[in-house]
């Protein structure tokens, strides 16, 4: 039985599918494996089915749980195609048969999903970018400590390195966002109960993963980026009636590349949250000359590069060994509102003192209406 405001979100989505020729995103975000994300996109896959929406299961993952696993029965499922990788027969969605049905809408689950190598995409996220290119909108669902720039805090929380991760953007085009949310006490009930997991894995996931803590702080972390997507269409559905100066970062790095991730992971975080479109400016010096740092040196950076652009960010690098003035050139010429950097080595007191850039950047910014963020 589906309540109400169940059946409004279907009925939303359901007006955004018929209103547009490409295809809409819905996303079921939850805080962990176990919530229902799969459970709740099966519900709405019957719905639709009921409305007369051509729709299919393109992936599905039910981890043999019961409930959802019965969920199926009834609903028009497209064959996995079978690949034999490393001596086995494994599953992948089938792209190109989803493409060829053409459903209006289409179920793909497990978006940080990785490919098994030689498919088209190396994610399954670029995958339902395909598909919403074709034209058929696609309901999909992902756990929160797979966002990108999210990666480093979810790791600390959890002690967990997470490979399988999703760019933050896949997020910000999404035109629902739906958060599937348990208390802690309830979240550890249902895997105490077996719904989750194997009773064989129950104690294990009870001392790792399925803390009290650890959930609480993914809870919020998953809350609070529905918050903010529900603050991005607002601002962009309801009217203004003060125009207010539209925000816009800055990312400065250099080639330390430990301080360069954190600025370029924090300042994705920020520009995420206010819908703003941000660059990345790397100023490189005569004493970081390609020909002065170290390879390793260089490989780093390239990387950061890379992962700046995947973040979203626009990337600006310029030769110059006056740094706060370029700085400060490029904030000017692209109206930057927010300078983001990394935390100086030394203590702010002695970088005042001591550090003629840093100093020199404080005296331009102060008589500017610019913010300036050290990012730690």
């Amino acid at each position: 039985m589906i309540s109400d405001s169940k059946n409004g979100s279907i009925k939303d989505f359901l007006e955004l599918v018929k209103k547009s020729r490409r295809g809409k995103l819905k996303v079921y975000i939850g805080m962990s494996a176990g919530v229902g994300k799969s459970y709740r996109m099966l519900q709405e896959a019957h719905s639709l089915l009921k409305n007369g929406i051509d729709i299919q299961i393109g992936y599905i993952e039910t981890h043999l749980r019961a409930e959802t696993h019965a969920l199926l029965d009834g609903l028009p499922v497209i064959p996995r195609r079978h690949v034999f990788y490393k001596g086995k027969d494994l599953e992948e969605m089938d792209l190109q048969a989803v493409l060829n049905r053409h459903p209006e809408v289409v179920v793909v689950d497990e978006l940080a999903h990785t490919n098994i190598e030689g498919s088209k995409n190396s994610k399954r996220w670029q995958d339902v970018m395909d598909i919403l290119e074709a034209s058929i909108s696609v309901i999909t669902a992902v756990n929160i400590q797979h966002l990108e720039s999210l990666n480093e805090e979810v790791e600390e929380i959890t002690g967990i390195t997470i490979t399988e991760r999703i760019p933050d953007n896949i997020l910000q085009i999404a035109d629902e966002i739906v958060n599937i949310d348990l208390t802690a006490d309830e979240l550890i009930e249902r895997l105490r109960q077996g719904k989750i997991y194997d009773k064989a894995k129950i104690e294990r996931a009870l001392q790792n993963f399925f803390q009290s803590d650890k959930i609480l702080q993914l809870r919020e972390l998953a809350l609070k980026e529905v918050a903010h997507h529900l603050e991005r269409k607002i601002d962009i559905e309801v009217p203004k009636q003060i125009k207010l100066r539209p925000e816009k970062f800055l990312a400065c790095i250099s080639s330390n590349h430990e301080t360069a991730k954190v600025v370029i992971r924090k300042t994705a975080r920020l520009a995420s949250y206010y819908r703003s479109p941000w660059i990345v400016l790397y100023v490189q010096s005569s004493s970081e000359s390609m020909d002065r740092i170290k390879p390793d040196k260089q490989r780093h950076l390239i990387n950061n590069f890379k992962l700046a652009t995947e973040l979203g960010a626009e990337l600006i690098k310029i030769k110059s060994d006056q740094i706060t003035k370029t700085i400060m050139k490029v904030a000017d010429e692209r109206e930057i509102t927010t300078i983001c950097i990394g935390k100086p080595h030394l203590s702010l007191f002695q970088v005042i003192l001591r550090t003629a850039v840093f100093n020199e950047l404080l005296n331009n910014i102060a008589a500017k209406e610019t913010d300036l963020v050290i990012l730690s």
